[in-house]
């Protein structure tokens, strides 16, 4: 037989409560086998008023079924525990990196096979002969070689923790469900494990179901950037062309005023140098008769005087100059106070224009998910939360599995943990949150209602919920209400005992809700969360309590 059906014939014939190969085998009328001690330590625990059930298929049995060994199944077990032994191990057994060593071997250390519950040691295949020769270790419990024995044990009674308290949600050994654990909701860790199996089935479906929503949703959110992107592209080459087209029609009837007004001015002063030169020659001709005619004045010919005046007082130049020329400056103020009508004209119509364009090129809505506007539409998004008990602060007693906290005035017994409040009257819860979430929490006293950070600090005063970066707190007392985080207090308005809290962690949203006849929202945040998420509570006075509602 091949190593590979050694194991599937193990695995086939253990015990599905201790986990072990079938010691003294006995089958129920269902058809499942279990060991005679086992089933019987089960249906001890378990009697409900003679009423018994199949671990495995739940299947009843009254009255309380007669057990008897089942001989030929007890043969099959002893021969392939020699099978197992005989079974042709690898041509090196020596231990590599990640095995597990035997405990039991002096120099090169071999490869363990199996652990020893009981003996709390590993050994290699020569050295676990005795476990299945000698008498004296018939009722020691051998598994699968395992480097993590010790996490297997319960550290007060040195027992294999066999047993899972539902109400604590913790694994026990048989000793701690008869004294702490006593009357608590126990079940063998076998069958806790098929139960949180088929749950783990589920969440899976649900998650690989989220996960195609969110890949779908990643497409179209890409396909939108892409989109988004071409859009902008073309919108600025389209811009700026009519931004420069703009600039050089402007540009061009700058030019053509610049060369109207030099035009202008060019007329202007070939008009004024033709006048000039005209005045000139003029005053140069009338200088000339006046030097003739103070000669003429100046003569004692009377007859010379005569003819001389005759000719020199008629006109001699016809001139076609005004008599009198009043010049004017061209100052060009018509042109000047043209160009600044336009000026103006050109901011008015931009400072109109230009909110319109801001607008239009604001950040576009990218396609985030919008947030729930009724309860129901919050319903699908809501999440199976519990509280983390190696969290708690020793004066924080959890109940209802773990979904309920409520501070008492004495220590609970809490083993240490390097997770735990040490001075603040809080708990976090297990799970992680880091998609779009909804949970409700009934409140009395004064209770802080939270999402943190896990690597909130959990010694001091600051490690309190909203009073760090690391966490945001909405608190209820039943009249003054108040949201903190960093230690900077927000005043909200009062409201009831039922609180709903919705995350969108990728939107970086977190918001409180008063729940009644409808949903009035108490705060909500806006920023950008680094990290998961874990929901919290905080109960600052006596017999406060937080519940984690059922949500339906």
């Amino acid at each position: 037989m091949t190593q590979q059906g050694v194991l599937l014939d193990h695995n086939q014939f253990s015990c599905s409560i201790c986990l072990d190969l079938l010691k003294v085998p006995v089958t129920t009328s269902c058809g499942h086998s279990y060991c005679m001690s086992c089933i019987k330590a089960y249906w001890d625990q378990h009697d409900l008023k003679g009423v018994y059930s199949c671990p495995q298929c739940r299947q009843t049995f009254t009255p309380r079924p007669v057990l008897r060994k089942n001989n030929m199944l007890a043969e099959v077990v002893e021969k392939l525990k020699k099978t197992e032994l005989q079974a042709a191990p690898p041509a090196d057994s020596s231990a590599g990196p990640g095995d597990v060593l035997c405990d039991v071997c002096s120099g090169r250390k071999q490869k363990a096979l199996k652990s020893c519950l009981v003996c709390l040691a590993s050994y290699c295949e020569a050295h676990l002969q005795p476990h299945y020769e000698s008498p004296a270790f018939k009722k020691h419990k051998l598994v699968k070689a395992s480097s993590q024995l010790q996490e297997k044990i319960c550290s007060r009674h040195e027992q294999v923790m066999k047993i899972f308290c539902r109400t604590d949600q913790q694994c026990i050994c048989y000793l701690c469900s008869m004294e702490d654990h006593k009357g608590h909701d126990t079940i063998s860790t076998a069958t806790e494990r098929t139960e949180k199996q088929q749950k783990l089935g589920l969440s899976q479906q649900d998650i690989q179901k989220r996960v195609q929503q969110r890949e779908k949703e990643l497409k179209e959110l890409q396909q939108a950037v892409e989109s988004l992107t071409r859009s902008a592209q073309a919108a600025e080459v389209d811009s700026e062309r009519i931004f420069t087209e703009l600039i050089l029609s402007i540009e061009r009837r700058r030019s053509e005023v610049k060369e109207l007004i030099r035009a202008q001015q060019k007329e202007a002063v070939s008009q004024a140098e033709g006048l000039v030169e005209r005045l000139e020659q003029e005053i140069a001709h009338l200088k000339r008769r006046y030097v003739e005619l103070e000669q003429l004045s100046h003569t004692e010919d009377h007859i010379h005087f005569l003819q001389g005046y005759q000719s020199l007082s008629s006109p001699s130049v016809s001139s076609d100059l005004p008599s009198t020329i009043n010049p004017r400056l061209k100052d060009f103020s018509d042109v000047r106070e043209a160009v600044s009508k336009l000026k103006e004209k050109l901011e008015d119509i931009l400072e109109g224009e230009w909110p319109k364009m801001i607008t239009t090129v604001n950040p576009a809505d990218l396609l985030l998910p919008s947030v729930p506007k009724t309860r129901g539409a919050f319903l699908q998004y809501s999440c199976q939360l519990t509280l983390d008990p190696n969290t708690a602060y020793k004066r924080i007693s959890l109940s209802e599995g773990n979904r309920t906290g409520k501070s008492k005035s004495q220590d609970q017994s809490y083993r240490y943990h390097p997770e735990r409040f040490t001075d603040v009257c809080q708990v976090l819860c297990r799970n992680a949150l880091s998609g779009c979430c909804y949970w409700e929490v009934e409140c009395s006293g004064r209770v802080g209602i939270a999402v943190s950070y896990k690597d909130i600090s959990r010694t001091g005063l600051l490690s309190g919920f909203g009073y760090n970066d690391k966490s945001w707190c909405l608190w209820y007392n039943g009249n003054r209400c108040h949201f903190r985080h960093n230690n900077v207090e927000t005043v909200t308005s009062s409201f009831g005992s039922r609180v709903g809290v919705y995350l969108d962690h990728m939107a970086g949203t977190l918001s409180f809700y008063s729940i009644s006849d409808t949903m009035t929202l108490i705060q909500r945040v806006q920023t950008t969360f680094t990290q998961p998420l874990y929901p919290g509570f905080a109960c600052w006075s006596l017999r406060s309590t937080a519940k984690l509602c059922e949500l339906e």
